[in-house]
């Protein structure tokens, strides 16, 4: 190991990635637009409902029930007097629900018993017809507990009394983790992604068999080329970090050190994987469609960012255990939510310890210094 040929390929590395327009857009722009995609075009909260009240009979009841649905800001209410004017809306997808009040609705709800409403939900979207339904529901007892207290009835005493709170996310709000959890794909996307092309491209060049005519060694070659891009995604990611706290207000209750040493470890794996690929590539178009494969899509779907991994097949879940990125996304996510909750922590680091050991070794073990 020779510190001078090491820092003589790092100063060409950085200097190149400088003067790389490309580089320096998907290192500073992409992050920025990635982390206001997901905080802003990426939602998974409620939001307002297009549903039918069908009101076979008017009565003052019926009118109050269709008020109290007004008053929420979950529901963008429409009527009609039969259910076939609202059938052909849900078969177009403009309708979410239909709620059937039939004649004798009235007469019933007052009476203290079950009150005969018929919902209708578009299957097509499964977790919001389980919302919409759930919301109904809800509306429904309300009102009739309103109804009940109006006519001078005595309040029904409830059989279980439930006071919610709520922790770590006391907005229930989705951007709080799924801002967090953008950071492992940015970081996957600028240590995979951007490492592939970069030394792919000097491959279709010929620029790399000029570095191999020199007297480098493998692990000079190896921390050379990494380094730069190692200190371009640290950058990306204290700049990910400040603007899910600044512009967000996303919550960080952490370790801000402990946050960074995870996102170095990570990053050494990303690195490690993206050169591995130009290696065996040696072709940009085909190192990225590799690093997209293998990198970015694996981290998007079996990282717990978006897709919950306990919902998914047990083959699933263990083959997760196999992606790093799954044990940054719960690092950045407890940080952020929890705090240094260091039974969580102490496993992620140890992970993504092992990762970035095994994958620079093989990335070593593939790192040739000889054309043939």
């Amino acid at each position: 190991m020779s510190f001078s040929r090491f820092a003589a390929i790092m100063r060409k590395e950085t200097r190149q990635a400088i003067r790389d327009p490309s580089t320096l857009m998907i290192a500073g722009l992409l992050p920025i637009m990635l982390i206001f995609l997901f905080g802003y075009a990426v939602s998974f909260d409620p939001r307002q409902f297009s549903v039918g009240v069908v009101v076979e009979q008017p009565t003052g009841e019926t009118e109050s029930f269709v008020a109290s649905l007004r008053n929420t800001r979950y529901f963008e209410i429409e009527t009609a007097p039969v259910r076939k004017d609202f059938e052909t809306l849900m078969a177009a997808g403009e309708l979410d629900a239909i709620i059937i009040l039939p004649q004798d609705f009235s007469a019933i709800a007052l009476r203290g018993e079950a009150a005969p409403i018929q919902i209708l939900v578009d299957g097509g979207d499964p977790n919001t017809a389980g919302l919409v339904g759930s919301y109904i529901e809800l509306l429904v007892i309300n009102w009739l507990e309103q109804e009940w207290l109006d006519r001078g009835q005595p309040p029904l005493a409830p059989l279980v009394s439930i006071e919610p709170r709520v922790w770590f996310n006391a907005e229930i709000s989705s951007r709080n983790y799924l801002v967090p959890g953008s950071v492992a794909i940015i970081l996957t996307i600028i240590g995979a992604l951007l490492t592939a092309l970069v030394v792919a491209r000097e491959w279709e060049r010929g620029t790399m068999e000029a570095l191999l005519a020199t007297p480098v060694g493998p692990l000079e070659l190896l921390l050379g080329k990494l380094v730069p891009y190692f200190v371009l995604g640290l950058g990306s990611f204290m700049l990910s970090v400040f603007v899910a706290v600044a512009f967000f207000g996303v919550p960080f209750r952490g370790s801000f050190l402990a946050l960074s040493l995870a996102a170095a470890l990570f990053m050494l794996c990303s690195l490690g994987q993206g050169l591995l690929i130009s290696t065996l590539t040696r072709n940009q178009l085909v190192a990225a469609q590799v690093a997209v494969m293998l990198a970015f899509l694996p981290a998007f779907y079996f990282s717990n960012f978006v897709f919950e991994l306990d919902s998914m097949p047990l083959a699933l879940q263990l083959f997760s255990y196999a992606i790093p990125a799954r044990f940054l996304v719960s690092t950045l996510q407890t940080q952020f939510l929890a705090g240094n909750v260091w039974s969580v922590l102490l496993p992620d680091l140890a992970a993504l310890a092992i990762f970035a050991i095994v994958i620079f070794a093989i990335c070593a073990l593939f790192t040739r210094t000889r054309l043939d």
